[in-house]
């Protein structure tokens, strides 16, 4: 699998290890990579640029996935991309590979952007230079958490409450979900073909891509109103894409221009020829928000966060979670450690800073929220309890607590205490995680951060103190 560190191929290397498939993932940062280690699994380090490294690594394969694009370089996009295909291809040949699956972009032959133009030639050159028969997926739109173009519309919908609609945003595409995506990537590996074959993909529904955050908007409940205009270039449109989301700007020019054509589905037959179920686009999108709230349960943000013994700052963003984390080396037990955690809030207090918590509950209050609640009396601590304003949604004892904000406010809040244990050391994190709604809940977030600066490094430092002595 090339491009195994980049959105696609780090979806599909799992699944192709569930099937029971032998799989060598390859990327130019095999230390970019976070696989579980498994037993059929290998990595290797591979730089498609390098004609002599692909020889030499790309032998004996069955399958090779080409998830490979140069999107991100600022001029010379096209020519790397060929030059990246050309390397592979000819390595398939030389090393005996028997089927080179590929996933290009969908489009009109006759009229292209040069994005799509690239990604059309990208497929021939595999197989031209290859003789290897190829099995070629176009698709529009992929609908998924962490996709480019689904971020490009989460952040244009999120962040404007107004937004001007140039008519060349009213263009067709056909939107599909990364799920039906990777189904259709895994089923080509056992299908059998002798040359190259392209199948157009997408969803169940055409719709341009105001339509598509006009969906979004609703889905997440955010009032905004769409203004059309008659002029609004492209290139003009990447600037301000630039200023308003945290996309780079030259990823996003060319994801613009591309908008500018139709991408919809004129030969269906990979209906027939594969057995996979497109969805409709407002299913699509219920699943990349709630697929979204799984991976982030199951994410502990305690993975990248260094060691010293001092406390650390990291502020991180999943998806559309923004995250404060704080985290502090401790010389002492877990069990130690929680019996500090499981006594916050209520009649002991927050460790720093009570009348600020208490200022807020009364504001809370004012505004018809439940207000500084005291925490009900209980023997043990387990999901459910009320801890003032919080109440818990996860608990592991000695390892972590995560409570949910019942206070009102411009989105989703929870706090995190966790406590791990690494090469002999304890640690303890504590991090602040919401999940804004719209432009509110992004003023709100900054506009508390002093605060959060403020209480949560005073709040770690009166916790090692108390477990320390």
């Amino acid at each position: 699998v090339t491009g195994s560190s980049g959105y696609i191929g780090g979806r599909l290397v799992p699944l192709l290890l569930q099937e029971g498939h032998r799989v060598t993932a390859v990327a130019r940062r095999p230390d970019f990579l976070s696989f579980k280690t498994h037993p059929n699994l290998i990595i290797k380090q591979l730089d498609a640029l390098n004609a002599e490294m692909c020889k030499a690594v790309i032998q004996g394969y069955d399958t090779v996935f080409y998830l490979i694009h140069s999107l991100s370089e600022i001029d010379n996009f096209e020519a790397m991309e060929e030059m990246a295909a050309i390397n592979i291809a000819i390595a398939c040949q030389s090393g005996g590979v028997k089927k080179i699956i590929y996933l290009g972009g969908l489009g009109n032959e006759a009229d292209l952007s040069a994005h799509l133009r690239s990604r059309h030639k990208v497929g021939q050159l595999l197989y031209q230079k290859s003789q290897v028969p190829v099995i070629e997926f176009r698709a529009s739109v992929i609908i998924g958490s962490g996709s480019l173009s689904f971020e490009m519309i989460r952040s244009l919908t999120e962040r404007l409450p107004i937004m001007l609609v140039p008519k060349w945003v009213r263009q067709k595409a056909q939107p599909i979900s990364v799920r039906t995506i990777l189904e259709y990537l895994i089923e080509a590996v056992l299908k059998e073909t002798t040359k190259h074959q392209i199948y157009e993909i997408g969803g169940k529904d055409q719709v341009s891509y105001y339509e598509l955050m006009k969906v979004y908007a609703k889905q997440r409940r955010l009032h905004r109103l769409f203004i059309p205009v008659p002029v609004l270039t492209p290139w003009l449109s990447s600037l301000w894409l630039g200023l308003v989301t945290p996309l780079y700007a030259r990823i996003g020019r060319k994801l613009i221009e591309s908008i500018r054509y139709s991408t919809v589905v004129n030969n269906p037959r990979a209906l027939t020829e594969f057995n996979v179920i497109p969805l409709h686009y407002e299913a699509a999108l219920k699943n990349a928000l709630r697929i979204e709230q799984e991976d982030f349960d199951h994410t502990h943000w305690s993975d990248s966060v260094s060691s010293s013994s001092t406390i650390d700052h990291t502020e991180k963003k999943f998806g559309n979670r923004l995250i404060d984390q704080y985290s502090v080396k401790m010389a002492t037990s877990p069990e130690k450690i929680f019996k500090y955690i499981e006594n916050i809030g209520g009649k002991s207090g927050w460790y720093a800073f009570d009348t600020l918590w208490k200022i807020r509950g009364v504001i809370d209050m004012v505004f018809g929220g439940v207000g500084m609640r005291l925490r009900r009396p209980v023997t043990e601590m387990k999901v459910g309890v009320i801890i003032d304003w919080w109440r818990v949604v996860g608990y592991k004892k000695n390892h972590y607590l995560r409570l949910e904000a019942e206070m009102k406010m411009p989105g989703r809040a929870w706090l995190e205490f966790e406590v791990q244990v690494k090469h002999g050391q304890v640690r303890l994190y504590q991090s602040a995680i919401f999940d804004p709604l719209g432009l509110s809940g992004l003023i709100y977030w900054y506009a508390m951060y002093p605060f959060h600066y403020l209480i949560f490094n005073r709040m770690l430092k009166k916790i090692k103190a108390a477990c320390e002595r």
